[in-house]
């Protein structure tokens, strides 16, 4: 089986509320203000954070962007980009996962929305090269999901047809948009549920 990882939130641990409280606790208290700030920086992914994740605009130009929207302190969206790679911790049970399918005999990729800086990081921190066949990262083809052109990207790069992949991804939309283009499509919501999903694929 050809099998595709998301990175944030599946292989390496990304999750904005809990992020935002251990990086600015003197504007987050708890989990659920963390989520609306986190909605606030980031807006889904879309606007100044997703023209950032598509390589579109530099780390400079997105502190300065966010900084004007919000009202907040330049240094203090610094900050928080400054985070990022201590954020991106591998996931264990993730890892666990990749070596057992590994040595099963699959094939695996990874397609990642990714700032190319935080890209640049994962790279020197972990040997991609060992787990992965290949990969895209986002912000080095401008393009990102769930567009339909990150996914055709791939898919050519792997040298696969989109069913022939199995795509894990931690995100709803990126689901949607990658079974819409004949992607074999699992949510991600823990590495064991994902383990019995793939198994259910394979039988």
């Amino acid at each position: 089986m050809n099998i595709v990882f998301d990175f944030g939130g599946v292989v390496f641990r990304w999750h904005p509320a809990s992020f935002l409280a251990r990086v600015w606790p003197h504007r987050v208290a708890d989990l659920e203000q963390g989520a609306t700030v986190a909605e606030q920086f980031f807006e889904n992914y879309g606007g100044d954070w997703g023209a950032f994740d598509q390589g579109l605009i530099d780390a400079d130009t997105v502190i300065q962007r966010i900084a004007a929207r919000t009202g907040w302190p330049e240094a203090e969206v610094a900050q928080v980009l400054a985070a990022v790679p201590d954020e991106l911790q591998l996931q264990s049970d993730t890892a666990a996962l990749i070596t057992e399918l590994k040595q099963a005999g699959h094939r695996l990729f990874y397609l990642s929305n990714m700032p190319e800086p935080y890209a640049d990081h994962l790279e020197q921190a972990h040997p991609l090269r060992e787990w992965f066949e290949a990969g895209v990262f986002s912000g080095r083809v401008k393009h990102s999901k769930p567009r339909t052109e990150i996914f055709k990207i791939a898919s050519e790069r792997f040298g696969l047809a989109p069913e022939a992949c199995a795509f894990l991804d931690d995100h709803p939309a990126n689901i949607e948009a990658a079974h819409a283009l004949g992607w074999q499509a699992l949510l991600f919501t823990t590495a064991a549920q994902a383990r019995q999903d793939l198994s259910a694929l394979m039988r």
